[in-house]
């Protein structure tokens, strides 16, 4: 395949690259991450739930996860911020009794003080302090972050130089924060895990939704470092990277 063919290929991918919620389909089978965590978020949470605890899943995306832990609907309330995932998020969790509310400001979420029997969150925002706030005494927060060093072996190979956009975002420093705020720990672990691409598009694909991470990322300004993924992938199979993920279990004291 001749490079302008691959030019071509490729601009499809970042042309089509939008998301709602967080719906990774599109690139299914072609990239693997989170194969290897050493913990599972999911198992954690369902082991806290019971249905009469009141449970808020901030930052919810597309309301994926938390409709899939079925918690009962009148105890179930959720946040989010990004615009087209809120218009997603009505059509989804409003008509079940979900109470939805729109915030994207991490220390200022509209719910009362102590309203919740535990928090949750994966890979949104997040503010101790307003966290313990909202907690009832006795309740937990348990969140999976992605860390600061995530894909940084990536971005450097298509935007060499360019700065972390969360660079306090690791176990340690949450870990401090979070017992500042009053938080007792219960679990804490980070992990350092493969992430994989099969094929270029489908990295092309990903470095556009995840602009943070890939600021003024494009085809046509990243084209020669692209084909040299390319060779990369038509030796070895596949490039690869480096997935940063932290847990953070934690209790408001009683």
């Amino acid at each position: 395949m001749t490079s302008e063919e691959l030019r071509m290929i490729w601009k499809k991918e970042e042309d089509i690259a939008q998301i709602k919620g967080w719906d990774f389909s599109h690139i299914h089978g072609r990239y693997e991450e989170e194969n290897s965590l050493p913990w599972d978020y999911e198992a954690i949470v369902r082991e806290l739930l019971r249905d009469d605890m009141k449970l808020l899943d901030y930052d919810t995306g597309g309301g994926e996860f938390l409709l899939s832990l079925r918690h009962p609907y009148g105890n179930t309330a959720a946040t989010e911020g990004y615009p087209p995932n809120m218009q997603l998020c009505r059509e989804r969790l409003l008509p079940l009794g979900v109470d939805l509310r729109e915030c994207a400001d991490a220390s200022h979420v509209p719910f009362d003080d102590n309203s919740f029997d535990i928090i949750i969150n994966r890979h949104g925002d997040l503010d101790p302090p307003e966290i313990r706030r909202m907690l009832k005494a006795g309740g937990v927060f348990v969140t999976q972050q992605v860390g600061s060093e995530n894909d940084r072996e990536l971005v450097d190979a298509v935007l060499p130089g360019m700065g972390k956009p969360f660079p306090h975002n690791n176990l340690k420093e949450q870990h401090e924060v979070f017992e500042k705020a009053g938080f007792d720990i219960v679990k804490a672990e980070e992990a350092f895990c493969p992430i994989r691409f099969f094929d270029v598009g489908a990295f092309v694909w990903f470095a556009r939704i995840i602009e943070w991470e890939f600021p003024g990322f494009s085809v046509e300004k990243c084209f020669d470092r692209l084909l040299q993924l390319q060779r990369i992938i038509e030796t070895d199979g596949k490039i690869e990277g480096t997935a940063h993920r932290f847990l953070i279990f934690a209790r408001k004291p009683i």
